[in-house]
This record gives C-alpha cells, sequence and structure tokens, in this order.
C-alpha cells in the first residue's frame, strides 16, 4: 500500500507524499519548495526520493524541483507542453506513468495554464490547481471553454475519487459557493464542517468527486440554480454551460 500525506508549504500550499513502505522509497507531487521535503527526509532515515511529479509550470509548483532532484536523483515527471525545470519524462494526454509501482493516467486538463495535467490512479487524483475543493483555479492562460472541458472530464470520473489539490482554499471556496446557491444544504453543512476544521488548523483536504458535485459551483454549471444566478450577475441568457463557467468564475476572481 501507499500511504498519501501532506508537506505544507509556503502560506496555503501542500506538497503530497507519497510513501511505499514496502520499498521505502516515495513520491512527490508539485513541490514548489525543497525544504519541506527534505525535512522530512531527514527525519526519515533509510527513505528514497525516487519520483517528482509536476502539473503545472508555476513557481509555487516547481520552485523545488530541481534541488531535490540534484540532491536524490529523482525521476521529474511533468507537462509535455510547459517548460518544467529538470523534467526527465514529458508527459502528454492518455499517457500512462508507473510511480512507485502504480500506474498513473495521464489527464491534459488546460485553463488554468495551457499545458497542465493531472494525474490519475484508481480512485486517486492529483489535479494541481485545475479542480479545488469548492472551487476550480483561475483562468491565467486558458480560456473559460478549455477550464469547463477540463473539468467536466475529471468530473466523470469515479464519484468516490480522491481529489488532492494543491492549495488550501476550501473555506474561501464555500462562501463563493454559498453565494451561489444560498439555498443549498450540502454547501451550508460542508461549509460548517469545514470552518470548524481551520478554526482548529485542521487541512480540509482530501475531498471526494462526489462532495464536489453536491457543493462546487464550477461542477454545477448544468443546475437552473446555478444558471440563474450566472444570468443574474451577467444580465445575459447563458445557455451553453460554458457560458454559466464563465460568468462565475469572473465573478469569483473579484469576490
Amino acid at each position: 500500500m501507499i500511504q498519501i500525506s501532506a508537506l505544507p508549504a509556503f502560506t496555503d500550499n501542500y506538497i503530497w507524499l507519497l510513501q511505499d513502505h514496502r520499498h521505502q522509497r516515495c513520491a512527490v507531487v508539485d513541490p514548489g519548495d525543497a525544504a519541506p521535503v527534505q525535512a522530512w527526509l531527514a527525519r526519515h532515515p533509510g527513505w528514497e526520493l525516487s519520483d517528482i511529479l509536476v502539473t503545472h509550470h508555476h513557481h509555487d509548483h516547481v520552485g523545488g524541483v530541481e534541488q531535490l532532484k540534484k540532491a536524490s536523483g529523482a525521476k521529474v515527471w511533468g507537462p509535455a507542453n510547459e517548460n518544467i525545470p529538470g523534467r526527465d519524462v514529458a508527459l502528454n494526454d492518455n499517457d500512462q506513468a508507473n510511480i512507485l509501482g502504480w500506474d498513473f493516467d495521464i489527464y491534459a486538463v488546460p485553463g488554468h495554464t495551457l499545458g497542465h495535467i493531472a494525474y490519475y490512479h484508481h480512485g486517486l487524483l492529483f489535479c494541481g490547481d485545475t479542480l479545488f475543493a469548492a472551487g476550480c483555479g483561475r483562468l491565467f492562460e486558458g480560456t473559460p471553454e478549455q477550464m469547463h472541458h477540463s473539468l467536466s472530464r475529471l468530473a466523470a470520473l469515479p464519484e468516490d475519487t480522491l481529489v488532492y489539490c494543491t492549495h488550501e482554499y476550501t473555506l474561501s471556496n464555500l462562501r463563493f459557493a454559498q453565494a451561489v446557491e444560498p439555498d443549498n444544504p450540502d454547501i451550508a453543512e460542508r461549509l460548517r464542517k469545514v470552518s470548524e476544521l481551520r478554526e482548529n488548523g485542521k487541512m480540509t483536504l482530501p475531498s471526494t468527486l462526489a462532495l464536489e458535485k453536491l457543493t462546487n459551483p464550477f461542477l454545477r454549471t448544468g443546475e437552473t440554480s446555478v444558471k440563474q444566478k450566472a444570468d443574474e450577475r451577467n444580465g445575459l441568457d447563458n445557455r451553453a454551460q460554458s457560458a454559466v463557467f464563465a460568468a462565475l468564475r469572473a465573478w469569483k476572481d473579484k469576490f
């Protein structure tokens, strides 16, 4: 079995650590800072960092890659269409990556960045800054249509899939979700639970796709209540779900 835990970095990033206890090997996802990973390795002598998984090129996801690779010789996996420091294996849509003996399917999920990828293995999704708990990433490079399509692909995965995104944004995202759907009881209940977790200094991840479909407005663009709120916000009849998404994303950017 592989154990997954979080190494906090910066103010709200998580570097995901995958541990193969049988072989004392580990992998990390999006190490924007080498220090938390090096600290963990120092506390666990005998462990080898064998793989570094990267979802996209932003500095808070790749800043520690070269330092960790130099120290450990780890293999660096990353999107083919982005400039990833130290990358050994360039990954495209529908590729596979074998990490710690597990096969991960690669999904191209443009939107936050154009070359962004996600890693999926039977019930585990490492999605970087594409899908967040109760939210989604900002559109720095892609279009609303691209991001809506990317999120739709991820939402089609099994509902019990655990969502390992890379920021602790859940509380602020749920406040927005409640503004979109003030009468949604699932959002109200999740907001209560997440508020309690954060008050106690606890993390709110991973999420599940089932929970996201109930509480994440960006996965609920087909719901009448969400469309009505989007129409109200931009004064249009947003007939396509991607147009509903675009209205929500523009609203969230200023929320």
